[in-house]
């Protein structure tokens, strides 16, 4: 039997703001799945034991058989690494690692221990991304235009890692746009050039206007901004030799010429930890790396400019 069929035992690594808001509403809708104990050394959980590091842990729990790591993208690979030596399942956060090099060791990592590694993708788990990508796998696309801005004030507070190597900026967010647009877009696009804004105190970009086509020559572009003031714009729209398809609000609206197909509540990290569930009791790895790829060819082919300094 697998250990899903008897269910999963789990360990969360880091317990910060996404951990609140997204990962414990999930784990505790998701049939099968037990949160055993936390792994941080600034914060805990009510009623559930809490450790300073991965390691004590797994010391104090060897029952747990499934970790997701949800730390600053700069500590993922080595607590990965060290859990998948342990020969834990791993599911890891987005983006699932800093550097790409990571990311391919972690993925022959789990191959030789024989566990499942998972990189959770969430946006790719939003109602309308299925059947948009279905409708779109019969179309030639032509121009896609992606409009991803929200306030880092409200979905980032107080979270200075974000403004570091590693940590992304505006492409914290821009990353989901990019892993829907890999996930529906029936062909490979690539960089064209990008503009990145960074602010005088940081190191990530708070803005970024990215061109790309792909082999048939889509136009493919997209604007990411962490200054919108009010509520987020998370939409892309795509024009194909047969119609227009719009998916809004992060991927919970679905409009293909003008008819609406799809408006639901996000569920998203439901739907991955049913994923991740289903990656263990195949003994299965799922680690698409393409959408930290088009975040690094834009940091390695982006003009850089700066602007104001942030002031949180």
């Amino acid at each position: 039997m697998s250990d899903f069929s008897s269910g999963f035992k789990l360990g969360l690594v880091g317990v910060g703001k996404i951990v609140r808001d997204q990962h414990l509403p999930a784990i505790a809708a998701t049939p099968n799945c037990q949160l055993v104990a936390t792994a941080d050394p600034y914060a805990e959980l009510p009623d559930v034991p809490a450790y300073q590091n991965l390691d004590a842990m797994l010391d104090a729990h060897p029952e747990i058989t499934a970790v997701s790591i949800c730390t600053p993208t700069h500590l993922r690979y080595s607590q990965a690494r060290a859990a998948l030596m342990r020969g834990k399942h791993v599911l890891l956060e987005k983006p699932p690692g800093a550097t790409l090099s990571e990311v391919e060791d972690l993925i022959a990592t789990a191959a030789k221990q024989g566990v499942s590694l998972f990189a959770a993708w969430h946006s790719r788990f939003a109602p309308g991304v299925a059947e948009a990508q279905q409708w779109l796998s019969e179309r030639q696309v032509q121009r896609v235009e992606i409009e991803w801005k929200e306030d880092v004030r409200v979905w980032h507070p107080g979270q200075a890692w974000i403004w570091q190597p590693g940590g992304m900026g505006v492409f914290d967010p821009g990353i989901n746009a990019l892993s829907i647009a890999t996930e529906i877009l029936p062909q490979p696009f690539f960089l064209q050039q990008a503009r990145l804004l960074v602010p005088s105190n940081a190191q990530t970009p708070i803005a970024a206007d990215l061109t790309f086509t792909d082999p048939e020559g889509a136009s493919i572009e997209a604007a990411f901004d962490f200054r919108q003031s009010g509520p987020p714009t998370w939409d892309m729209h795509i024009d194909t030799d047969k119609g227009r398809l719009s998916l809004t609000q992060g991927g919970c609206r679905l409009v293909i010429d003008d008819e609406l197909i799809i408006e639901d509540e996000e569920r998203e990290y439901q739907g991955l930890y049913a994923r991740f569930g289903e990656l263990i009791a195949k003994k299965r790895s799922e680690v698409d790396v393409a959408p930290l790829r088009q975040v690094a060819d834009a940091f390695l082919y982006g003009h850089r400019e700066t602007t104001d300094a942030f002031i949180e």
